[in-house]
């Protein structure tokens, strides 16, 4: 039975994981510094994996989290564009200086398989839809630039050391235990909080931006397939629905879910931001066999009970 290792583990996306790789019966240790990532994101699991508090950055830290560990679900980063526009350094740091360790770690500690969260942010503002890994990458963030960098050095590692890598590149990943109340919140809990106070939601710009929104058990199965395929070689996928749809509808479902169809007030459109995202997913089916099983009606349903349910337990 292989030992992994999740770094940025209690966050949104990595405690999912977590919690998936628990349930199947394997061994698994989780990395995280806590400055985003939550504990309780793991409750329920916390007496049945290891769990070392720690930085990306951190050497010892991270030969410590990696001693005996097969496969390293990289999970751990600054997750927002927002953020690396008013702290570029930071984001640089944490994200590229982050990775570049995992990767130098892992060869040092002999794990076989490193398995990289990248990013869609990748192919930029181009008007071509959907967006294939086959586009020149055209970051237009300091955050997309951090994670392009990331998928880089996992290339490189895989030619030069050996290290079997992989990158995902996540589409609008949501879903239960996303923090709607983060200085920089993803949209869909914000809306669902928003409504859940009968507060209007707030669309930055005219929402008719689109997304390819997926479902986080749609990634955290992406995750899993990435780690058993075989052998691979610093190649880039992507991991969405293959469907898009605007925030103005977004708004709109949440609000007919929740009985409570408000309005949306519109506000100033966010700097380094696309206008539309839509995955070419046919790689990843060849590649891994990846297909996404819960689409996002189904997947919206999950989150807004999830939220629903949370609100009523606090």
């Amino acid at each position: 039975m292989a030992t992994y290792l999740i770094t940025g583990g209690a966050g949104f996306i990595g405690s999912h994981l977590a919690s998936r790789l628990v349930r199947d019966g394997h061994r698994v240790k989780v990395l995280d510094n806590l400055q985003t990532g939550k504990i309780e994101n793991l409750k329920g699991i916390l007496s049945d994996i290891q769990f070392v508090e720690g930085s990306i950055t951190d050497p010892d830290a991270l030969k410590l989290a990696m001693d005996g560990v097969e496969i390293v679900f990289h999970q751990g980063a600054i997750p927002s564009v927002p953020k690396s526009i008013r702290n570029p350094i930071k984001s640089n740091y944490d994200n590229v200086n982050g990775t570049l360790q995992v990767l130098h770690t892992a060869v040092a500690q002999g794990v076989r398989r490193v398995v990289y969260a990248a990013s869609s942010s990748v192919y930029g503002d181009s008007e071509v839809l959907p967006k294939s890994e086959m586009m020149v990458a055209n970051p237009i963030s300091p955050y997309a630039i951090t994670k392009y960098t990331g998928e880089l050095y996992c290339k490189v590692f895989n030619r030069i050391y050996g290290l079997e890598t992989l990158s995902l590149r996540y589409f609008n990943v949501f879903g239960p235990r996303q923090d709607p109340n983060a200085e920089y919140a993803a949209v869909i809990p914000k809306f669902i909080a928003s409504i859940m106070m009968n507060i209007p939601p707030t669309i930055h710009g005219d929402g008719l931006k689109s997304r390819d929104f997926t479902y986080v058990d749609n990634v955290v199965t992406a995750n899993l397939l990435a780690a058993s395929a075989p052998r691979v070689q610093g190649e880039s996928i992507n991991i969405g629905c293959g469907k898009r749809i605007t925030l103005n509808e977004v708004a709109e479902k949440i609000g007919m879910m929740l009985n409570n169809p408000l309005l949306p007030v519109y506000d100033e459109e966010p700097k380094g931001d696309v206008k539309h995202s839509l995955a070419d997913i046919r790689y990843a089916e060849e590649l891994i066999d990846y297909k996404p099983h819960i689409d996002f009606q189904e997947g919206l349903k999950k989150t807004v009970e999830w939220f629903s349910s949370a609100n009523n337990e606090g």
